[in-house]
């Protein structure tokens, strides 16, 4: 895979065989706390979409992306229609947040272009800081040029533009260290990042850990009874974030209001 690496023309059947082949040595690095640049180093493909989806299903039983597009296909305009509609009236915070993304999205269309209100309008509804979850950079600015200080520890995509519509190249950041520099479409950036979580063992963040969650729930699917990736405070740990709960609930209410 390191030969492979530097090549362009490997095909993706014989590297998704590899990356199965090697998951068990690939488990073992990481759950000994290897190193980040190791991991790089040792597996080069961990961290590019095809190779973290291979290990992600053999860690989780869930297709990464696939998974994804299909809850798109089914939950996403229903849940932004419940955001901009019901969350707008009730909340000024949301309804801000509306009117601040029709403005940077403008005349854009597309199914990438509503995943993007969607996470944002989910960070304002859980009242959780934008730039915890993604950092601006200018649209030109290289990997080795990002201000590795003001990333986060935990997986954070990094945004080369002014806003999520105006990019075109998105990174992944972990542990202050760019570990792919040439993501081109938003959908598999959050991909990544969410993948990132689970293949490295990491706990979601307390300031984003209920849009991490319920993403990973409603649109990922993974949905344990018991348990949460959010990280552990002082204060007692829930099985399941309440305000999770609460949206699932209140979107499964609206949807029934309406067909009446």
């Amino acid at each position: 895979m390191k030969i492979l690496s530097e090549q362009t023309g490997f095909g993706p059947e014989e590297l998704k065989t590899l990356m199965k082949c090697t998951y068990y040595s690939q488990r073992k690095a990481i759950n000994k706390g290897a190193d980040l640049e190791i991991l790089i180093e040792e597996w080069p493909f961990l961290f590019e979409e095809i190779g973290m989806s291979v290990h992600f299903e053999e860690l989780t039983g869930v297709p990464l992306k696939q998974t994804f597009l299909t809850s798109l296909e089914k939950k996403a305009k229903r849940l932004l229609h419940y955001l901009e509609t019901s969350c707008a009236d009730k909340s000024k915070r949301v309804l801000e947040a509306v009117i601040k993304l029709r403005m940077q999205r403008g005349q854009l269309k597309g199914s990438s272009e509503d995943v993007k209100d969607m996470m944002l309008l989910l960070l304002s509804y859980f009242d959780e800081k934008e730039e915890t979850l993604f950092h601006y950079v200018e649209e030109t600015c290289l990997a080795r040029e990002v201000q590795m200080e003001a990333l986060p520890v935990t997986p954070c995509i990094i945004v080369c533009g002014s806003s999520c519509y105006a990019s075109r190249l998105f990174m992944l950041s972990v542990d202050h260290k760019v570990v792919n520099d040439h993501i081109t479409d938003f959908i598999s950036a959050i991909c990544l990042m969410l993948g990132s979580y689970y293949c490295l063992n990491i706990h979601y963040p307390v300031k984003r850990g209920s849009t991490l969650e319920f993403v990973q729930r409603c649109f990922f699917n993974i949905n344990p009874e018991k348990g949460t990736k959010v990280e552990k405070t002082e204060k007692k740990t829930l099985h399941v974030n309440p305000r999770v709960l609460t949206l699932i609930a209140e979107l499964s209410d609206h949807e029934w209001r309406e067909t009446i």
